[in-house]
């Protein structure tokens, strides 16, 4: 299935969820969080279905948000279709599997977080340019980067906004692997598959244990949301997406 720039297939127990708007360096519109997290409540409803598996195209993983999008926001930030997806990750009972190649850009190492395993091609690159576009952490990233990886590289990543290399990203824990870009795919899938082939419920049970309480995410999601919608309507960051739009059209 086609559509939104988002293509949605299966092989055998995975259902695949890919980014497809290589064009636009799979930045994310409203249609296409829609279409993915249709396809995650899918899933979960599925008893075929034993994981998801997330990728991109194209050599990309995502550029994070579409920037357009972000200006013309507006509304309750509670129903954003950013934050309905990475919250549909985050209540999602099935195994996850990221394959990143290339850039993952803001929200696209935000879901990672959510993703019971990750690997990435020696191009990988992690950001999270959030603070320089006058803007706060989302999707759990204020709890859940520095759970994965301490204090100290979760303020490298949250507030320098630096960009790391896959090799980085694996010695902080946010990569379980990296493998040449013509494997990673396969590779991914494999461990999908594998995961695919446990017993579910004990499988499901030891998910619950890994990740914790829930509620306490999904209400520190709903404040980061809050946070960065008001932001979002402030000089600053109107300034800071304006200039940066700008930058892009100029180069």
């Amino acid at each position: 299935m086609t559509g939104s720039d988002v293509t949605i297939s299966r092989d055998e127990a995975i259902c695949i969820i890919a980014m497809t708007r290589p064009a636009k360096k799979n930045a994310l519109t409203r249609e296409m969080y829609d279409m993915m997290r249709a396809a995650l409540e899918e899933s979960g409803k599925d008893a075929a279905i034993g994981a998801v598996l997330i990728t991109g195209s194209g050599g990309v993983f995502t550029a994070g948000n579409d920037i357009h999008d972000f200006l013309a926001w507006r509304g309750d930030p509670a129903a954003s279709a950013g934050l309905r997806f990475i919250k549909g990750l985050a209540a999602f009972e099935k195994p996850l599997v990221a394959a990143v190649d290339g850039l993952a850009i803001g929200i696209g190492t935000t879901m990672l977080l959510h993703c019971d395993l990750v690997y990435a091609s020696p191009s990988a690159t992690l950001k999270i340019p959030f603070v320089d576009l006058g803007l706060t952490p989302e999707g759990g990233a204020s709890v859940l980067l520095p759970r994965r990886c301490g204090v100290a590289r979760a303020s490298e990543l949250l507030l320098l906004g630096a960009a790391i290399s896959a090799e980085r990203a694996e010695s902080f824990g946010l990569v379980n692997a990296i493998l040449p870009a013509q494997e990673l795919q396969g590779h991914a899938l494999d461990k999908a598959k594998t995961l695919a082939t446990k017993p579910p419920a004990a499988l499901a049970a030891s998910r619950r244990m890994l990740r914790g309480e829930p509620d306490e995410l999904l209400a520190a999601m709903d404040a980061e949301g809050r946070e960065f919608a008001k932001r979002l309507a402030m000089p600053e960051a109107r300034a800071a997406l304006l200039a940066f739009t700008e930058k892009k059209r100029q180069g």
